[in-house]
């Protein structure tokens, strides 16, 4: 796209299905370059990327090449693959359906990208359902608790 000057940058936040724990210490290192790699062969640029055993949030520096939505699919679709592939858990392994996509300047991309790599600190003291509701609270995201919460907690 010549002559197309954006600066796009995106929180995307999505948990295992069943908000399983199957995220372990032994492969978290793997898999988040493995979807490094593959934000990077999508034109796409990693900021940040950290998690827990249950869910992952990554920063984007997204060109507008593709649509948010396709993109996480692709990342989702691509991830679990690839744990199923080398049999990093037990049984099947997918992401729940849907995700969280919070937008910031570029001012806030270092606060951002330090609250993504002290995930463990924060969920020491807050429930992923307590960061999750906060967060859309805070951006003014309309929401149904009913679903919500049936998604966060299944």
């Amino acid at each position: 796209m010549a002559n197309t000057y954006t600066q796009i940058y995106i929180q995307c936040v999505f948990a295992v299905s069943g908000r399983q724990s199957l995220i372990s210490q032994s492969f978290k290192e793997d898999l988040f370059k493995y979807i490094g790699g593959t934000m990077r062969n999508a034109g796409q640029k990693l900021v940040a990327i950290n998690g827990m055993p249950d869910h992952v949030h990554i920063l984007i520096g997204l060109r507008p090449n593709i649509a948010l939505s396709d993109f996480v699919k692709d990342i989702k679709v691509a991830s679990s693959r690839l744990i199923n592939d080398k049999k990093w858990v037990r049984g099947h392994f997918s992401w729940q359906e849907g995700f969280g996509a919070f937008s910031y300047s570029h001012s806030h991309l270092s606060k951002v990208a330090r609250y993504i790599e002290n995930q463990e600190r924060h969920h020491a003291r807050r429930s992923f359902r307590d960061e999750y509701l906060s967060m859309l609270n805070s951006f003014q995201i309309e929401h149904d608790n009913r679903y919500l919460f049936k998604w966060i907690e299944s």
